[in-house]
């Protein structure tokens, strides 16, 4: 009886060991993501994305965020329009780095802007580790107005600059309107509406996991990596709006579906555009169809740009 017992014992203690050993990979899988300039060059190369990049000269420096943290950063001067003040910041996406954002690069090129590109928080060659986790948006949003503040140093406070933002580039750009951004516009490709519904329909789906197990692995993130998943709600921060936004899904994403697009597009109170790319899965709208998005682009930019303004 008695070893009947201490088997059901250990093996209860296998199992508790085996749940939380899995709720520590899931907080891991999101907050301490693999990224590389290597590996965003090689998908940029094989995808034909990378171009005549070597040729351009480009700027390196390092900008420092609101808790000192280094973002390395990279400015791509515009070699068609030299003398341009149109400038667009491009955050890239979850697991890419600045490399991952040179496929926008070439059409913002043709439309006359300058381009400011960076890696994120734990990506690329900034600071990796467990005391500088991937917050999905959070504390990313927070980096973004430290680019935008040093962009306006950098560069002039009379530049007009617009936002370009992939998958959690696009989270973060939204999640920044809560600090009151001074741009003049956003394009927001892929991005979602709130982080659970994307662990719940990807990361569950690609681990074969039921979703209430997102609940005990937000709990066991804000413990090791020190920030909650169930607030990382960039719709929210739509409220009060008035900075035009032209929001970009794949038709066919089954990551970040595009109901996340669609929400908030309906919950912008500025203008608005929604563009749904048909057949493209996930980050895959400018690599599906480059000719349709850039007329998207100039189209949008027609708009919502103040032409008196823009030299």
């Amino acid at each position: 009886m008695k070893t009947a017992i201490i088997v059901i014992l250990i093996i209860i203690f296998v199992l508790v060991l085996l749940f939380l050993a899995m709720l520590v990979f899931l907080a891991s899988y999101v907050s301490m993501p693999k990224s590389s300039l290597k590996s965003s060059r090689e998908w940029e190369e094989q995808h034909g994305f990378w171009r005549d990049f070597d040729k351009y000269e480009t700027k390196d420096y390092i900008i420092k965020s609101f808790d000192g943290y280094e973002l390395h950063t990279f400015f791509v001067p515009n070699k068609q329009f030299p003398d341009s003040r149109k400038f667009v910041i491009i955050t890239h996406g979850f697991t890419s780095s600045r490399y991952g954002a040179l496929k926008y690069m070439f059409s913002w090129h043709s439309l006359g802007y300058q381009c400011v590109i960076y890696d994120d928080r734990h990506h690329g060659a900034n600071k990796k580790g467990f005391f500088n986790p991937c917050t999905l948006g959070m504390l990313e949003s927070k980096d973004l107005m430290a680019v935008i503040n040093d962009t306006y140093e950098r560069y002039g406070k009379d530049i007009y600059l617009g936002l370009q933002g992939e998958s959690m580039g696009s989270a973060t750009q939204i999640n920044a309107l809560a600090y009151k951004p001074k741009v003049h516009f956003m394009v927001c490709d892929c991005g979602f509406s709130d982080l659970f519904n994307v662990l719940k329909v990807g990361i569950c789906d690609i681990f074969k996991l039921p979703a209430w197990i997102i609940y005990p692995a937000s709990v066991v993130n804000r413990i090791l990596y020190r920030w909650d998943f169930f607030k990382d709600r960039p719709i929210d921060c739509l409220k009060g709006n008035t900075i035009p936004i032209c929001f970009v899904h794949g038709a066919d994403d089954d990551f970040i579906v595009c109901e996340n697009s669609k929400r908030m597009a309906e919950a912008n109170p500025s203008y608005t555009e929604l563009h749904l790319f048909p057949n493209a899965k996930h980050a895959e709208s400018m690599y599906s169809d480059e000719k349709t998005y850039y007329s998207m682009l100039e189209s949008f930019l027609k708009k919502v740009v103040d032409n008196e303004k823009v030299l």
